[in-house]
């Protein structure tokens, strides 16, 4: 599995779990496919957003400009907190290739306005780890 389909399938699972509140290990055994296996990279990515959920959430919390967080569609949270938790926990990953990670990612299930909705919440926390 590669980093983009980890991604992907991670979005689907958070997805899963805020409209079911499903546990991780059921939403992540309805996600995958069945030739399909989590990787570690799927593991580290999952694991560490929903350990890290309350912070996370924050973090987003604090980048939305006029909008609350229950408010932020499903789809866009959860592509928002799998890209937040890549840009704060996992150094080995460029913060822009986060960005533009979760921002492809929100355009294939959200559409062109759900790109640019995590594109402008991503680059505004993206700008506050730079300066």
């Amino acid at each position: 599995m590669n980093r983009r389909l980890a991604r992907l399938r991670a979005v689907q699972v958070l997805f899963q779990i805020d409209l079911t509140n499903a546990e991780w290990k059921q939403a992540l055994d309805n996600t995958l496919e069945d030739d399909e296996t989590a990787d570690d990279y799927l593991l580290e990515v999952l694991q560490g957003t929903l350990q890290h959920k309350t912070a996370i959430d924050e973090t987003i919390k604090e980048h939305l400009e006029h909008w609350t967080l229950d408010r932020v569609g499903n789809v866009d949270r959860a592509v928002l907190r799998e890209g937040v938790h890549e840009m704060k926990y996992m150094d080995d990953i460029p913060l822009h290739v986060s960005v533009n990670e979760a921002v492809e990612i929100a355009k294939a299930f959200g559409g062109e306005e759900s790109g640019k909705f995590v594109n402008g919440v991503l680059s505004s926390i993206l700008k506050s780890y730079e300066s």
